[in-house]
């Protein structure tokens, strides 16, 4: 099944939706979580967005989060390995039908950082979000089931923002 990219307008509900998650994924990982982040466009408030819950829990060690890749996939969650990134562990649940992606890092990874710096710029930055829904809604109508043609379609946007965001961070 291919699934529709529908960009919704912002749900009070997603920061609920995150915090009923992270004590799932707390409940899973114990001791080796540090600490869990809501991050991309659901935990920008007023952001318009696909409609799945990003988070990024920080562990103590990546390396031993594959053991609990049987309590993940029990709570509806799909290993994805890196997926690409070395030093993540990703995964999605849902199924055809996302409802969450989980990007998980070790402790200081700088990855982590930059979500971090780009929620939090996006944020302060109201522009920003207007502009980025733009974008976004437009690459959805553009490319409305091509997930990985819409991605392409907003990462120059993002990466500079990202940088726009760690050199605010910076200056802070």
């Amino acid at each position: 099944m291919v699934r529709k990219i529908e960009i919704v307008p912002y749900n009070p509900e997603w920061p609920i939706k995150f915090e009923e998650e992270a004590e799932l994924i707390h409940a899973i990982l114990g001791n080796v979580l540090v600490e869990i982040h809501h991050v991309g466009s659901t935990a920008i408030p007023g952001m318009s967005a696909k409609p799945i819950i990003g988070m990024l829990p920080v562990v103590n060690d990546i390396q031993c989060v594959e053991e609990y890749n049987p309590q993940f996939i029990e709570e509806g969650y799909e290993p994805r390995g890196e997926l690409g990134l070395p030093g993540r562990r990703y995964f999605s649940k849902g199924g055809d039908e996302i409802s969450h992606h989980l990007h998980i890092y070790q402790v200081e990874n700088p990855e982590i950082e930059r979500h971090l710096a780009f929620r939090d710029y996006m944020i302060v930055y109201p522009n920003e979000v207007q502009a980025y829904e733009i974008l976004k809604k437009r690459l959805a109508r553009k490319f409305p089931s091509d997930i990985n043609a819409y991605c392409d379609g907003k990462d120059a946007f993002i990466k500079e923002r990202e940088r726009r965001a760690l050199a605010w961070k910076e200056n802070l």
